[in-house]
C-alpha cells in the first residue's frame, strides 16, 4: 500500500466493550443473588494519597455499584507499617463475606510488594498477581488471570481478532502485563510470540514483523509509523501524562504508540484513553464474579 493511502481502521473500543460486559455481569449477579443470599464482594487496600491510585480505585468501585457488587475500601497513611498492611491482608483472607480484593500499587518503599503479594489468598487474588495464580496460568490450570492481560484477550475475542497462528510481538516484559499476556497468547491464543524489552536491540526489526503488536512500557509515542507494517493490530497499554497548559487539567493522556501517525496503517487499534483501561476494570469484576462462584460452588 502506498504510504500516502489511508487505510480504514477499526477502533478497539474498550469503554463500550467493558460496559457490555458489565451488563452481562449485572444480569448474572441478579440471578445468583437469591441462591447465595448476598452479592459478590470486592475490597481494596489503598496506601497513601497518590492521585492516580485514588482515581483507579474510585473507578473500580463505581463499576462495582453499576453491576450490583458490594465494595469495601481500607485506606492507610503512607507512614503505615508493613506489619499493619499484612494484618489487613490476613483479615481479608479470613473474611468469608469477601470474595476478592486488591492491594493497589504502588506501595511506599518501606513496604515489600513481594511479601504482601505472597500473603494474598490466591482464591481471592482478583488482580492475578500471586505466584500461585501466575504459575497456574502458565501450566495452564484454572486460575484468576491478571486483570489487564485478561482484558486484552477479552477485547480481541469480542472483536473476532484471530490470534491462532499469528505473530504477536509484545513490547514490555513486566509481570503485570507483558509476561502474562505473552503466556496467554502463546498458550490459549495459539500464537507465535516475541517478547521485547529494554535490552532488545533494533526494536523496529521485531515490531515490523508483528501481526498483533501489544505495547506496555510507559514511554509515550515509542512506536512510530515506520515501526509497523500495514494491517497490524495494535493494543496500546501505555498511560502517560504529558504536561499541556492548553487544557484545564494541565496534562493530556498519551499511549506508547504514536496514534495520530500510526493508526491509518492498522486494521485495529486501541485508543488511549478508552481502550485497555476500562477492560482492566471489567476483568477485575469478572475475576471477582469467578471467585464468588467458585466459593459457592456455582
Amino acid at each position: 500500500m502506498n504510504d500516502k493511502e489511508v487505510q480504514q481502521f477499526v477502533i478497539l473500543d474498550g469503554k463500550k466493550t467493558s460496559r457490555e460486559i458489565e451488563v452481562e455481569i449485572g444480569e448474572e449477579t441478579r440471578k445468583l443473588l437469591p441462591v447465595v443470599g448476598r452479592p459478590p464482594h470486592l475490597a481494596a487496600i489503598l496506601v497513601g494519597d497518590d492521585t492516580a491510585s485514588n482515581t483507579y480505585v474510585k473507578s473500580k468501585f463505581k463499576a462495582c455499584k453499576r453491576v450490583g457488587f458490594k465494595d469495601t475500601l481500607a485506606t492507610f497513611d503512607t507512614t503505615v507499617s508493613q506489619e499493619t498492611i499484612l494484618e489487613k491482608v490476613a483479615a481479608f483472607n479470613n473474611d468469608p463475606r469477601l470474595d476478592g480484593y486488591i492491594v493497589q500499587l504502588p506501595l511506599p518503599d518501606h513496604i515489600s510488594v513481594e511479601i504482601v503479594t505472597d500473603l494474598i489468598d490466591p482464591k481471592k487474588d482478583v488482580d492475578g498477581f500471586t505466584p500461585a495464580n501466575f504459575g497456574k496460568m502458565g501450566l495452564p490450570h484454572p486460575s484468576l488471570l491478571p486483570a489487564t492481560p485478561r482484558g486484552i484477550m477479552e477485547l480481541m475475542t469480542r472483536y473476532d481478532i484471530e490470534t491462532r497462528g499469528k505473530h504477536c510481538v509484545v513490547v514490555g516484559n513486566s509481570h503485570i502485563v507483558g509476561s502474562p499476556v505473552s503466556l496467554l497468547l502463546a498458550g490459549p491464543g495459539k500464537a507465535t510470540v516475541t517478547v521485547c524489552h529494554i535490552y532488545t536491540k533494533d526494536l523496529a526489526f521485531h515490531t515490523l514483523q508483528a501481526d498483533i503488536l501489544i505495547v506496555a512500557v510507559g514511554k509515550p509515542n515509542l512506536i512510530k509509523r515506520d515501526m509497523v507494517k500495514d494491517g497490524v493490530v495494535i493494543v496500546d497499554v501505555g498511560i502517560n501524562r504529558i504536561p499541556d497548559s492548553s487544557v484545564q487539567r494541565g496534562y493530556v493522556i498519551k499511549g506508547d504508540v504514536d496514534f495520530e501517525n500510526v493508526s491509518d496503517k492498522c486494521s485495529y487499534i486501541t485508543p488511549v484513553p478508552g481502550g485497555v483501561g476500562p477492560m482492566t476494570i471489567a476483568s477485575l469484576l469478572l475475576n471477582t464474579l469467578d471467585a464468588y462462584k467458585r466459593t459457592h460452588q456455582l
